[in-house]
């Protein structure tokens, strides 16, 4: 997405109505899977590709900006790449916790996965783990056990890496060093962790189907995992993040528009996924119940909104370029709300785009973003990064796990709360708070 480099050089700036095929697609993920699930369920693949598609075709036939597009799309293969080998890998581990579920037992999990999240991000993390979460909670199992592991797992939890959660990686491609979240972010991840746990705890201790039923023997407080070889795989495609030519000299690329592509990367990271379910223990994967399915589903739809989010990304060049600044509370709320109503990656490289401009400094720079987040300003950057990670656990359509989650849960017979039910019941009287706290503690002071 180095369209406002290629904006400046060409003079061009796109027509506002241009964005609507964006604003569309947003909009239909957002209402799609509520209101038409099956129509969606059935186009939605169609509907995204044409989507990219026309905005694509406009700027190569209309503008002539072939090496745009091009740049685009292998931003979108790196991208899509790193979630789809992850996924791949995580779908073949199967792992069963047979231990008492008591509140201190269900924090360590939770907690545990957190930090899980971060090496292998909030989607593999959750189709790995909520599972052996349900089965230890079997016994007492509720809604809120699973609105929890969304805050955790599925969310929260990936703040520490590039690996951790899908904004964090689009900022890690566009020139965000790899150790910057974790060196900027641990106090805000700490903090999240101790509160999310304080509020966990207060509904455990209320929860007392256990209090009438005799299960000593039925635990034997062991950890059983099949297809632990996945693991090898895993650490493979973390080694190959490190594999950009932006970073190693001499390292093998593809020049577009002056701009180092990398693909030995991604040959490797999908030559990854290719091995690993090859390979993978059929045991694991039956019992996971593992399909492609979601990882199409993300795929299809990130092909949409790479291509129709460039001329957003443009005007949002000319916004910031007309703006005196803005503050970090404004990005910190601005990021946090569009992130929990629509998708929190594009929210995170709109917003990024839009504080660089101001700056007068370039996203599709990687010199300006690695000087953005090492200078004063680098406090804005932790306001983006945090609320597009932490907000998008306000609604199941913030991020892409909140839907999974819900999903296999109901596959077991749970009955989780609506769109809105989950929104007034749980996570605006329990998550609201917390990021206010944030704020307070770590923007406003």
């Amino acid at each position: 997405m180095h369209q406002i480099l290629l904006s400046i050089s060409h003079n061009i700036t796109p027509p506002v109505w241009l964005v609507i095929p964006f604003a569309s697609l947003l909009l239909a993920i957002a209402i799609g899977p509520i209101f038409f699930e099956k129509i969606w369920h059935h186009y939605y693949k169609h509907f995204a590709v044409a989507i990219g598609l026309l905005v694509g075709g406009y700027y190569i036939f209309e503008y002539e900006l072939e090496s745009l597009v091009l740049e685009t799309f292998a931003e979108y293969v790196s991208f899509i790449s790193l979630l789809a080998s992850l996924f791949v890998c995580a779908g073949g581990i199967y792992v069963f916790v047979d231990r008492e579920s008591k509140a201190v037992n269900n924090i360590a999990f939770l907690l545990i996965g957190a930090l899980l999240t971060n090496l292998i991000g909030t989607t593999g993390a959750s189709i790995l783990l909520i599972r052996p979460y349900m089965r230890m909670n079997r016994y007492r199992l509720k809604v809120y056990h699973v609105v929890f592991f969304i805050f955790f797992i599925s969310n929260l939890g990936g703040l520490l890496t590039p690996i951790g959660d899908p904004p964090l990686f689009m900022g890690f491609l566009k020139g965000v060093p790899f150790f910057w979240t974790l060196t900027h972010l641990w106090p805000i991840w700490i903090v999240a962790m101790i509160l999310l746990s304080i509020a966990f705890y207060y509904f455990e201790k209320r929860n007392n189907l256990l209090d009438e039923v005799d299960t000593s023997a039925h635990f034997t407080n062991r950890i059983i995992i099949t297809g632990g070889k996945n693991f090898i795989w895993i650490g493979v495609i973390i080694v190959s993040v490190f594999l950009d030519p932006n970073i190693i000299e001499g390292f093998p690329y593809i020049e577009i528009h002056g701009k180092k592509v990398s693909f030995i990367r991604e040959i490797i990271q999908l030559s990854v996924a290719f091995l690993a379910y090859r390979y993978a223990n059929k045991k694991a994967l039956t019992i996971n119940k593992f399909n492609f399915e979601p990882i199409f589903e993300v795929g299809f739809l990130f092909f949409g909104i790479f291509m129709s989010m460039i001329p957003a990304l443009q005007l949002l060049e000319s916004l910031g370029k007309e703006s005196n600044g803005l503050s970090v509370h404004l990005i910190y709320w601005s990021t946090g709300i569009f992130s929990s109503v629509l998708d929190n990656a594009p929210t995170y490289i709109n917003f990024l785009a839009l504080s660089l401009t101001t700056q007068n400094l370039s996203l599709s720079s990687i010199s300006d973003v690695v000087q953005f987040a090492t200078s004063e300003n680098a406090i804005i950057l932790v306001a983006i990064s945090t609320a597009s990670v932490f907000f998008g656990a306000l609604t199941y359509i913030g991020n892409g796990p909140n839907f999974m989650v819900k999903a296999i849960a109901e596959q077991t017979g749970i009955k989780m709360p609506g769109f809105f039910q989950y929104m007034y019941k749980y996570s605006l009287i329990i998550l609201l708070p917390i990021l206010f706290i944030i704020w307070v503690l770590f923007f406003l002071i």
